[in-house]
């Protein structure tokens, strides 16, 4: 009797992207696609619902991103492993990423076969980071005695995603339940934190931070 294939839930946002990736692990072996999901949060529900054995999650998705998104899973599921998927090698993403308690980080630009090791590795109890990762994570960790430290809390970065997507203080109040006032005093503090003064600065920060695409 062969062994059970892989089940992967996949989170995507982009329609095209996520069925070529359907269609890649599909065409394997030993993994198949248990079910997809196209935001943060709906990640987060079809994971608790189908109980895959690895999540595949983009960083950057709408709403709640992919590295909050896996914060939240892990705490509520530590026994699904998580792989991150992303365009952005940078080592404070990676970093944050890795302290979300994803077990894999995957580059874009890397053929699907790294996907699939990845996939593999995390299932069996293991740590994948794409090629050339490593490397400067542990420099970072070995250069420096608080490497990357992540100024904002989990609602902060939450709240700054939606201002750089363009939501007003009142949408975004909307969407989190919360009231006016407070998601403006939350934009004070990210402000202050980060010593920027406009909306387009935290735009630029949350692009180059992976929140946003």
């Amino acid at each position: 009797m062969s062994a059970r294939p892989i089940r992967v839930l996949l989170v995507e946002d982009h329609q095209m992207v996520r069925e070529g990736l359907c269609s890649l692990l599909e065409s394997t072996n030993d993994m198949t696609v248990l079910a997809e999901a196209h935001d943060g949060a709906d990640a987060i529900r079809v994971a608790e619902e189908r109980g895959p054995d690895v999540v595949v999650m983009d960083v950057s998705l709408p709403g709640l991103n992919g590295i909050d998104a896996t914060l939240r899973l892990n705490r509520r599921r530590p026994d699904i492993p998580v792989v991150m998927l992303s365009m952005h090698d940078d080592a404070a993403t990676v970093d944050r990423a890795l302290r979300a308690g994803a077990r894999g980080y995957v580059l874009k630009g890397a053929g699907v076969e790294y996907l699939c090791d990845a996939i593999r590795a995390v299932y069996q109890g293991e740590v994948y980071l794409s090629s050339g990762i490593s490397d400067y994570i542990l420099q970072g960790y070995l250069n420096s005695d608080d490497p990357h430290t992540d100024p904002l809390t989990e609602r902060e970065r939450e709240v700054l995603q939606l201002i750089a997507e363009g939501y007003t203080s009142r949408e975004i109040a909307e969407r989190l339940d919360l009231k006016t006032k407070t998601v403006q005093n939350h934009r004070a503090n990210i402000m202050d934190k980060l010593d920027i003064r406009t909306t387009a600065g935290l735009v630029r920060y949350a692009l180059s931070n992976g929140l946003i695409n």
